[in-house]
């Protein structure tokens, strides 16, 4: 067996454990033909039979899923469905509310208010998605600031639970150092796959966002309105150091 084939098997095998999301291939290889549009709405990403709400489920798309767009279709309660293809082998309809396309005129504009009215991690999630997606969109800056203000915001809890499940006695017996501690937290880990990055400040022992997205609008969008929110924010963490 090849390496190739020996990593395609080995994905395999981990999807079938449950270990990897169903997106996780669907990332890596975008599905061939249609054009690419993206599950940012996983309540409504059931993958069916037929264009019919009540129609038989074939899976659940994860958020981040991939999809190949083939053609559409209303069904008889008024709800617009998507052909679409998920891998070479696998199709079905989707309801055209859970997916979102970087060709389609206003789905940066739509994804946008979702990630607006999301809380907390949800908010990261799709942000990321939309910063991956719709790369070329002039809405990108306000997907960044959103992005960047909520992992600011994950600090407040990060820091409270690491505090609260992370023993001083265990970890001054373990040898470590205790920063490393709080830097492998494994409530950070899934911040950490959404490309959000926190320090430690040990004077406090506290998380703080590392700043990026801001960087980003200052560099990238050095005239946009939420550049100016990043250098304050920027400002502010310079302060406090």
């Amino acid at each position: 067996m090849t390496n190739r084939s020996l990593r395609n098997f080995s994905v395999v095998i981990l999807l079938c454990l449950g270990i990897l999301p169903d997106s996780a291939l669907a990332k890596r290889r975008p599905p061939p033909g249609g054009r690419l549009a993206v599950v940012a709405d996983e309540r409504l990403s059931a993958l069916r039979a037929n264009p019919e709400l009540s129609a038989k489920l074939l899976r659940r798309l994860g958020r981040g899923s991939l999809v190949a767009i083939k053609g559409d279709k209303r069904g008889r309660d008024g709800i617009v469905f998507y052909k679409v293809n998920v891998t070479t082998r696998t199709g079905g309809w989707i309801q055209r509310d859970a997916v979102f396309a970087p060709s389609r005129a206003g789905d940066d504009a739509r994804l946008l208010r979702l990630i607006n009215a999301s809380d907390s991690f949800d908010r990261v999630v799709r942000a990321k998605i939309f910063l991956d997606y719709f790369t070329g969109s002039e809405l990108r800056p306000e997907a960044l600031l959103m992005y960047a203000l909520a992992a600011e915001d994950a600090v407040i809890h990060l820091s409270r639970d690491a505090a609260r499940r992370l023993d001083e006695k265990e970890m001054n017996a373990g040898g470590a150092p205790m920063f490393s501690y709080f830097l492998n937290f494994n409530e950070l880990d899934r911040y950490n796959r959404q490309g959000v990055t926190f320090v430690f400040d040990q004077r406090t022992k506290q998380f703080r966002y590392d700043g990026e997205g801001w960087q980003e609008l200052v560099h990238r969008y050095p005239r946009s309105p939420q550049a100016a929110e990043a250098r304050r924010r920027l400002d502010a963490a310079s302060f406090r150091r």
